[in-house]
């Protein structure tokens, strides 16, 4: 009788070591699953977004540099241009190399201003990348390039200068 207690007890022993192991072998299991969850980017809050002022200097950006490239291609002067009416269409968070960005999308109103003329386009579409900087004062605009070395797809930053303004008095 004393054998087959102890024999009991020692079967019970081996089934408790056993479903320790399972035990800790799933809560092993959920915490590398949390911890990898943990680490992914998640996208920033829609309230910290750009404003107006950022995405037309953006757009901008893009343009003084298409009409730059276009001018010098064609030597001819660059010319002088007026942004108006931005709609903003659709705004996406996003991160970009782990990083978070807003993907904008819209139109816009163009003046070009030509020296015999002056051409006005409407509701002009633009595709916007943008991200704030780490200390919050600033924006880059983000564009997708083509490495020439690997010819694989990589993010290019340039900073969007915002226009100082006055102070209110």
């Amino acid at each position: 009788m004393l054998q087959t207690w102890q024999s009991f007890a020692v079967d019970l022993i081996n089934l408790i070591n056993c479903y320790q192991r399972r035990l800790l072998g799933w809560l092993a299991l959920g915490l590398i699953c949390f911890s990898l969850n943990a680490c992914q980017s998640s996208p920033p809050p829609l309230e910290f977004a750009p404003d107006g002022a950022v995405v037309q200097q953006a757009i901008t950006f893009q343009l003084n540099r298409t009409q730059t490239a276009l001018s010098q291609h064609l030597n001819a002067p660059t010319p002088d241009f007026e942004i108006s009416k931005i709609n903003v269409k659709n705004i996406e968070a996003i991160a970009v190399d782990n990083l978070p960005a807003y993907h904008l999308t819209g139109g816009y109103d163009l003046k070009l201003i030509l020296p015999r003329q002056t051409v006005t386009q409407k509701q002009n579409p633009f595709d916007l990348y943008l991200q704030r900087q780490s200390e919050g004062k600033s924006w880059r605009l983000l564009k997708k390039d083509i490495d020439p070395r690997t010819n694989e797809e990589k993010w290019g930053s340039y900073l969007v200068e915002l226009e100082a303004t006055e102070p209110a008095s």
